[in-house]
């Protein structure tokens, strides 16, 4: 029998990490997921499904968003 190394290259967080990391409240965060808000953020990292009612974001994806934001509000600072 043949063992499969599996690496794990993205650690997924929960929506309560989610929270902490952007600092946006919960309902900010459903806000920007939704194409209907107002507030509707397509750049906004996408969930993925871990079961029936679990959800989680990739590390890299939030980190990647936080990061872009940062660089547009330091962008918008030099003007």
């Amino acid at each position: 029998m043949q063992e499969k190394n599996i690496t794990i290259t993205s650690q997924i967080i929960r929506f309560n990490e989610l929270v902490a990391m952007t600092g946006l409240s919960r309902s900010s965060i459903y806000d920007r997921m939704s194409p209907t808000s107002p507030r509707f953020d397509s750049s906004f990292p996408p969930k993925i499904n871990l079961g029936l009612r679990a959800v989680g974001w990739f590390l890299e994806d939030v980190e990647a968003w936080l990061n872009s934001m940062r660089s547009n509000s330091l962008s918008e600072r030099a003007c």
